[in-house]
């Protein structure tokens, strides 16, 4: 049996209500979305539009002056299959201010300010739409944490936040998603030419298979590799599992309040 295989319109349907009983209890009818012509962003559009309406989504593409011209394409063939609302508006501007008092800043200190800026903006524009900021983050990136505190974490609701990327790519297919997004190589396109699974070491499927025996199976590392799976892999994932836990929890605060006169 595949590990990662569900009912796939049983999954659809039941993301459909979630978003629909989220949207209910904050008492909102429409919803925004960061559209980056990636396959998380389309397929967390897609179920939105699905659960709410087209007419009740807007999707904003924020490139930066190096963004990939065909994500931005990408992003538009999505919006234009689903018929939702959509903008672009231009984040260069807004970073290129900020960094022109730090010219040598980072390539990762600029990533993070282009995710924390994009949030930004959708939130503003949520604000503006009357809407909730839905997210687009799935479960391999969280586990991983490669996503950034305040930028693409940030969301009123997740509906791909409990599947695999692996999954995602599943439902993507099932949804009608565009072929060419669902194919191309994963990139969160934050400077020219960069990949996610570059970056990682390691790709997201051989991340998915070390991830659902650890988190899902209880298994050690030593029994991964007893199945099979190379050190090196097993070693790189569950590093990255344990070093990014702060991330995926609620910033800790001291118990103070029994501490009475």
């Amino acid at each position: 049996m595949d590990r990662f295989e569900l009912d796939w319109a049983a999954v659809t349907d039941r993301i459909a209500a979630f978003i629909g009983g989220q949207m209910q209890g904050a008492g909102r009818t429409r919803a925004v979305l960061g559209m980056s012509g990636g396959i998380d962003s389309a397929v967390s559009a897609y179920l939105a539009a699905r659960a709410l309406g087209a007419e009740n989504l807007t999707a904003f593409m924020m490139p930066y002056a190096t963004s990939s011209p065909a994500s931005l394409g990408d992003a538009q063939a999505a919006v234009a299959d689903l018929g939702c609302g959509h903008e672009i508006i231009e984040i260069t501007p807004m970073v290129d201010a900020y960094f022109a008092s730090f010219p040598g800043a980072e390539p990762l200190r600029r990533a993070n300010m282009m995710a924390r800026q994009r949030m930004a903006v959708l939130y503003d524009q949520s604000e503006r739409c009357e809407a909730l900021v839905v997210g687009t983050g799935n479960l391999t990136e969280a586990l991983l944490g490669y996503t950034t505190m305040w930028g693409d974490m940030a969301c009123a609701f997740n509906p791909i936040g409990d599947l695999y990327k692996t999954q995602v790519r599943s439902l993507a297919r099932h949804l009608g998603v565009p072929e060419q997004i669902i194919s191309k190589p994963p990139t969160a396109d934050l400077w020219a030419g960069q990949t996610d699974e570059g970056e990682l070491g390691f790709t997201y499927a051989d991340a998915d298979q070390v991830l659902t025996r650890t988190v899902d199976d209880g298994l050690t590392a030593e029994e991964i590799e007893a199945e099979g799976f190379a050190p090196e892999l097993v070693g790189a994932v569950v590093a990255r599992l344990r070093a990014s836990e702060f991330k995926r929890r609620m910033p800790p605060a001291p118990s103070v309040r029994d501490l009475r006169k």
